[in-house]
């Protein structure tokens, strides 16, 4: 018989006995090895496992019999008995196939012994198939089980190190704790466990053929085991079953799918050629009922195909890590979510809730990382599209609540999988939902409570993330969604479709997770504070189109650039969406981010205005928008920045300017481009010089060619005229040569006919100066004379007289310096003549001023001005007494003719003069210009124009003074200097033009450096960043920071301590603010008083939070040498203002400003990077902090503590009010040296008794207000007269700017005292309380809830904000029982009560408490 035969070649006959017992013995963990002879006779025959596999398997098949009765033999059901009759041990030859099955899992086995093996276990997995295996003792378990491994294992795998390429580290951290894993730490125990089986294992190497034939024996065993699981039930078989799962899901990504992989048709095993086809083909028969009636084996295959879809690796000894995204694994990942969604359509009543659990498992082991989140946010909408309504309901109400949970993680992926829902079809309400579920169904809910939601998430991140989520929702092919965005800024307004008991869940922790993996059950929720203080505000609350964009803008401003980068984006999808109107003031949210701080969002902010342009080119507003955002940006620090808004100018004007005969209207880019250029020439003239450093670069690359400027010329007739010679005008000097006859006859036609365009006036000049050297001398004479006959007629615009004179400058340029001095002369002098003349006749005579044509008035002096400059030896004596004259009454111009002009007179200290403002105006600039050049002139108009600042009344007389002073302080510098005091303080004029126009031309003077530093000046700039317009505030702010700081870095710490006297108006410091000012000026620039607080300690805080951690730890000894240290030795007096100037010191002491920047955690919200270099960085900034620690806490013990100490017994002494600000300031500074206090104050035990009591005294108030908290946390206010609920107005920082309900003040209380000016005062306040009771009268806000009823006092609460419910300072919950009965107390549970400001307030009972300190000392005293 040929079965025999081939079983005679195992030498069965040739084994002991003793070694076959041995075997079993041990239960295949272990055996020893077989005589060397007889193994080497098996290996003879390579085939020789293959050989008996071969005759065996018709044994295994349903007609074996048939087989059987072929080869003349018993039937099949006998094969048992033939070994019996041939003498054939069953249990010898299952111990020979056990020896290679474990030789081939050995260390290091060679191909030989891995082809066995996997042969050896193919044909003991053939004698299971074979009917009588089990009664024949053929099944172990374990030599089952190591069957089932052997595929991975005899799989060649790379080595450690490549094996650590191939896989990422996970972020997710530990699920049990909550908490992320530290990636040193992580990376070490990887590199550990990896370097032992480096150390184990010997790198073995195979062609391409030892792989295919090791691929094709794991083929066969594959097979071998589908066929016995067809019939073999693993359903007691727990292990097993789990082994055959790890199998199949370890084979599902094991090489490439060619073609689809279909699950729904039957096929046989022999018809699956890829690994994957067979592994998902086994999962399916494991997931069919012989397996087991329960899901217990669905359960294990869904679990185990979790991982596929989270694109992880599991280990046995390690967590899951990540595996490198790449075709194969994305395509493994696809392959399962396709598996489950098969499984779920044959098996759908089994399979449903073992399908919501797996959701919950991806959504809960989701890492960070986005790749990652976006496909796993794919795969779970796949598999959410399987599931009934009602299902589907459920799990996004579970979906809603998981978005609230504290992982920065889990609330990134809640928004993908949103918008994954949402680009599928909405599902419509069937009866087989519950009407408190049909919510969950609609994409309404998605994006108003899960994607907008999140806008104000306390993570940057998630704030991001959830703007961007909000712009793609606009561009989904779903039109609910959209029209879900248009409801949030609607008019009329939407409100979220949860009430707040409702979004107050979030996943628990501590139980539903475990070290490796969670075990795969349903995800519970339980009620949880939420981590955003904001999702309570956005329950029930009515969202307004002007509050919304409000909130946007505060958004683009976000500290961290990513959530502005997303803010952008999602502001620019709402005004291409047509959801929020293109108004100047929207659009300004984009244009104005074009020069934020940080390049990316310069660059998406741009990028941004380039697809709102695409999207909208016909809208004048974007057009505008763009033009402001795109053109000063080529001018920006930034070279990428630069060349950026280059990229995005030549790519929307310069590469769509054809020549008139390819024009076409209907070309949207070409009408854009000429849209844009006609609006530089018009709304936008002011851009104009950033386009033409634009051009300035574009020449020396060759951008305008012959036939580029042929085609401008094309065009300079028309309804593009004006465009065409502005862009002529910018290329005019860089350009091949142009066609001059054109320009020449345009020329004569302009000087021939009134001007119409201003601009376009201007900028033919301009191309006519620019040609002018190329021009022949008669061309040149002829211009020239029709310049001067178009001068002469003065009826040009005075931009065009200033365009004229410069290209008569331009023609006058020649190579001999005399003749173009001869030239100016000649023409500008004449010039000056006629002004002169017309200017007499004016003024000179007696009725001139009758009657008199004040614009052409205004063209002569303005005339005379531009050409006094080019030709000051034509300018008389005459002039200025003519000027002169305009601005002072005509009697007094007699006075003026002496050489002396009083020091004192004002130009308008006279009787008001009988001309306009506009001319006095005017004169002020002619006189100016004439100053430029006559120095014996300036010397004696200046103090007449300092004065004039002082008390002038005209604002465009005082407007044009200080740009006359400030020019004339670039001509002479050391002369104007002292005036800068006069100039300076203009910043607190009355106009605000005036103040900007100072502070302008002020930092134009600092930045050249021809003014510095000195008097004043410092305080005055800081003043004008509390100006009452925040326009000039914000100006102010950038001026100093972005402009000046850098050329003066210690600018700010050399003055500050100097701005605490200076702010308080406090002058007996021997060194402080001495620095000489008139009483106007003192009154004009005070700070002084505790009204002007606020704004003294917005100068502060911002000074300080733009010092360096040097600059802030000097500052800090510095004011307790230069102000403490002289109270403490009596050299300033402890008064009412030096009583102010301690309070502000201390108060300034207690700032988060003051604290230095490595010494402060992360900002709230903000997750650790976890790139090396970031990791890097982390453990410098740790190690920082350690020596920064000691080095601040030696100084605060040898120079801190004994001035305080000295100085706290002094205020004792005196009772001041100051011991409240002192305390105050030690309770914020002892917070890093809480266990330290006794040691730090040996000198005072006294103080360190109360500073101990004060920090517990704070915890214990910090405990009461996190308890009210949460007692209040699901508390909604039900006024009686509206049935809405009112959100609370306090709230967490991100929170926009909402309506609230306001506590009733008492009569004749003003509302700015009711409420701390910022937390730094509501702390100092708090902190200060503890010291001095506060004297002030309770708020007569009361409420009553449920939960205050069973306290049976009134709680007190803290000064500070409560989530919930915020109504002042001071809320008490006061509960009364007495009065009514039980059900009127279930009814009014949540009932808003307010006291009668009529009745009478409660006094406070005045407490007597004493230090135990005190009371020890007066007993000491006694006892002596």
């Amino acid at each position: 018989m040929a079965l025999i035969r081939a079983l005679q070649l195992l030498k069965l006959s040739s084994v002991s006995t003793a070694w076959v017992d041995a075997v079993w013995d041990f239960e295949f963990t272990h055996t020893d090895p077989i005589d060397p002879v007889i193994e080497e006779e098996i290996k003879e025959n390579a085939d020789v496992f293959k050989t008996v596999y071969m005759q065996l398997l018709p044994f295994s098949t349903d007609d074996a019999a048939a087989a059987a009765d072929d080869d003349d033999d018993d039937d099949t059901q006998s094969v048992w008995g033939v070994f019996g009759e041939n003498g054939v041990s069953t249990k010898a030859l299952v111990a020979v196939l056990s020896y290679f099955i474990l030789s081939a899992k050995g260390k290091s086995p060679s191909l030989e012994q891995r082809l066995c093996g996997l042969e050896a276990a193919s044909l003991y997995l053939l004698l299971l198939k074979i009917p009588g295996s089990v009664a024949n003792k053929v099944y172990h378990q374990i030599l089952f089980d190591t069957c089932l491994n052997m595929p991975l294992k005899c799989w060649p795998q790379d080595s450690g190190r490549k094996r650590k390429k191939d896989s990422v580290k996970s972020s997710q951290g530990d699920p049990k704790t909550g908490k992320r894993s530290k990636p040193p730490k992580k990376v070490s125990e990887e590199m550990e466990i990896d370097g032992d089986e480096d150390d184990e294992v010997e790198e073995m190497y195979f062609s391409a053929q030892d792989l295919l034939k090791i691929r094709e024996d794991i083929v066969m065993l594959i097979r071998t085991l589908l066929r016995l699981l067809g019939n073999f039930s693993l359903k007691d078989k727990p292990q097993s079953t789990d082994s055959c799962v790890q199998l199949f899901t370890g084979l599902t990504n094991f090489e490439p799918v060619i073609g689809d992989l279909s699950f729904s048709q039957k096929r046989n095993v022999d018809q699956l050629q890829s690994l994957p086809e067979l592994a998902y083909h086994g999962l399916g028969i494991l997931c069919s009922a012989i397996h087991g009636e329960g899901d217990e084996c669905r359960r294990r295959v869904f679990r185990k195909l979790l991982y596929v879809i989270l694109m992880m690796k599991t280990q046995e000894r390690s967590k899951p890590c990540l595996l490198v995204p790449s075709q194969a694994v994305h395509s493994a990942r696809d392959h399962a979510v396709l598996f489950i969604s098969h499984i779920v359509d044959e098996q759908r009543e089994t399979t449903l809730p073992l399908l919501r659990v797996l959701v919950q498992h991806i959504c809960h082991q989701m890492v960070e990382k986005s790749e990652y989140r976006a496909s796993g946010a794919q795969a779970v909408g796949k598999l959410m599209a399987k599931m009934p309504c009602q299902d589907y309901a459920a799990l996004v109400k579970w979906l809603h609540n998981y978005s609230r949970n504290n992982k920065v993680a889990f609330r990134m992926f809640a928004l993908d999988i949103a918008m994954a829902l949402l680009e599928q079809d909405e599902r419509d309400v069937d009866d087989t939902v519950d009407p408190d579920m049909a919510v969950f169904l609609s994409h309404r809910f998605l994006v108003h409570n899960i994607v907008y939601g999140h806008r104000n998430d306390i993570s940057p991140t998630v704030r991001g993330h959830a703007l961007h989520c909000l712009a793609l929702c606009l561009e989904l092919r779903s039109q609910n969604a959209m029209k879900c965005v248009h409801e949030l800024f609607s008019n009329t307004g939407a409100q979220t479709m949860l009430e707040t008991g409702r979004s107050e869940q979030t996943l628990k922790r501590g139980e539903t997770g475990q070290k490796t993996a969670l075990t795969f059950r349903t995800i519970e929720l339980t009620k949880h504070k939420s981590i955003t203080a904001t999702h309570r505000s956005d329950i029930n609350a009515t969202l307004q189109n002007e509050e919304t964009m409000t909130l946007f803008k505060k958004h683009v401003s976000d500290p961290k650039t990513n959530a502005r980068k997303s803010a952008l984006e999602t502001v620019m999808s709402l005004l291409k969406h047509g959801v929020v109107s293109c108004s100047a003031e929207n659009l300004s949210i984009l244009s104005d981010r074009c020069r934020d701080p940080a390049v990316s969002v310069k660059k998406k902010a741009m990028q941004c205005l380039m697809d709102l342009l695409a999207a909208l080119p016909d809208n004048l507003e974007v057009q505008e928008a763009w033009l402001r955002g795109v053109l000063p940006a080529v001018i920006d620090s930034e070279s990428s920045v630069q060349e950026k808004a280059l990229e995005c100018l030549d790519h929307v004007i310069l590469a769509h300017i054809k020549s008139q005969g390819k024009y076409h209207h209907g070309d949207t880019s070409q009408r854009l481009a000429w849209d844009l250029l006609g609006l530089m020439c018009e709304k936008c003239e002011d851009l104009s010089r950033y386009f033409s450093k634009a051009f300035s670069v574009w020449a020396p690359q060759q951008k305008f060619t012959p036939a580029f400027v042929n085609g401008l010329l094309s065009h300079t007739e028309g309804e593009r005229a004006a465009a065409a010679w502005l862009l002529l005008a910018k290329i005019a000097s860089c350009s091949p040569k142009l066609n001059y006859s054109t320009v020449l006859e345009t020329w004569e036609r302009t000087v021939r006919s009134p001007v119409v365009s201003v601009t376009m006036t201007c900028h033919i000049l301009s191309v006519m100066g620019d040609i002018s050297s190329n021009l022949n001398d008669d061309t040149k004479s002829r211009i020239v004379d029709d310049l001067m006959g178009w001068l002469k007629s003065f009826s040009l615009p005075l931009e065009v007289i200033s365009s004229c004179v410069d290209t008569l400058l331009r023609f006058a340029k020649s190579d001999c310096t005399q003749d173009t001095m001869r030239f100016l002369d000649c023409f500008c002098g004449e010039m000056v003549s006629v002004c002169e003349a017309y200017l007499s006749s004016i003024i000179l005579n007696e009725k001139g001023t009758e009657n008199i044509n004040e614009d052409l008035l205004v063209k002569h002096l303005y005339t005379l001005g531009v050409a006094s400059l080019h030709c000051p030896s034509k300018v008389g004596k005459r002039i200025f007494l003519l000027v002169q004259s305009i601005l002072t009454p005509s009697e007094q111009s007699g006075q003026a003719e002496g050489n002396e002009l009083p020091a004192s007179q004002p130009l308008s200290q006279f009787k008001a003069n009988s001309l306009p403002t506009v001319v006095r105006a005017h004169a002020v600039i002619a006189l100016g210009k004439l100053c430029l050049q006559h120095e014996e002139l300036m010397l004696k108009y200046l103090p007449v124009f300092a004065r004039e600042l002082e008390v002038g009344t005209e604002l465009a007389v005082r407007s044009n003074v200080v740009v006359v002073m400030c020019d004339l302080c670039v001509r002479y510098t050391n002369t104007v200097t002292r005036y800068i005091p006069n100039i300076s303080a203009c910043l607190r004029d009355k106009e605000r033009i005036v103040r900007e126009q100072t502070l302008i031309m002020l930092t134009n003077l600092l930045q050249e450096e021809y003014v510095k530093w000195k008097g004043m000046l410092f305080f005055r700039f800081a003043v004008t960043l509390v100006d009452s317009d925040p326009a000039i505030a914000d100006l102010c702010e950038y001026c100093l920071v972005d402009l000046l700081l850098k050329k003066s870095p210690l600018m700010f710490s050399q003055h500050f301590i100097e701005c605490i006297f200076h702010f308080n108006s406090y002058d007996k410091h021997k060194k402080y603010n001495k620095l000489p000012q008139t009483e106007s000026e003192k009154s004009r620039f005070s700070l002084k008083g505790p009204q002007n607080q606020g704004k003294r300690f917005r100068i502060y805080k911002f000074l300080l939070k733009n010092f360096t951690d040097e600059q802030r730890f000097s500052i800090t000894t510095k004011i307790c040498q230069d102000i403490l240290a002289c109270f403490v030795d009596s050299e300033l007096p402890l008064d009412s203002d030096g009583s102010e100037l301690l309070e502000d010191t201390f108060d300034v002491l207690s700032l988060k400003e003051m604290k230095l920047t490595a010494m402060s955690g992360p900002a709230a919200g903000e997750e650790p990077q976890e790139d090396e270099m970031a990791m890097a960085k982390a453990v410098l900034q740790v190690a920082q902090k350690k020596l920064i620690t000691q080095v601040q806490k030696k100084n605060f013990v040898e120079n801190v503590i004994p001035i305080i100490i000295s100085l706290k017994n002094m205020l004792e002494e005196q009772h001041s009010p100051v011991l409240k600000h002192i305390m105050a300031y030690l309770q914020v500074t002892m917070q890093d040296y809480r266990s330290e206090v006794k040691e730090l104050f040996a000198a005072d035990e006294q103080l360190a008794a109360e500073v101990e009591y004060n920090m517990k005294q704070f915890e214990k108030q910090k405990q009461e207000q996190q308890q009210m908290e949460k007692e209040l946390a699901n508390f909604t206010l039900s006024p009686r007269q509206n049935g809405n609920a009112v959100a609370s107005p306090a709230q967490a920082p991100n929170v926009g700017h909402q309506s609230g309900f306001a506590t009733p003040l008492r009569p004749g209380t003003k509302g700015s005292k009711q409420t701390p000016k910022s937390a730094d005062a509501l702390r100092r306040r708090t902190f200060a309380g503890m010291v001095t009771p506060v004297r002030s009268h309770p708020s007569f806000t009361v409420i009553s809830t449920g939960r205050a009823k069973q306290v049976g006092r009134a709680i007190s609460t803290p000064q500070a904000s409560i989530n919930e419910v915020t109504f002042g300072e001071q809320v008490s919950a006061i509960c009364s029982e007495s009065g009514r009965g039980s059900k009127n107390v279930e009814e009014e549970e949540s009932i808003l009560y307010l006291m009668s400001p009529e009745k009478q307030k409660p006094v406070h009972k005045q407490w007597n408490v004493e230090s135990p300190l005190v009371k020890k000392n007066r007993s000491k005293k006694g006892f002596l």
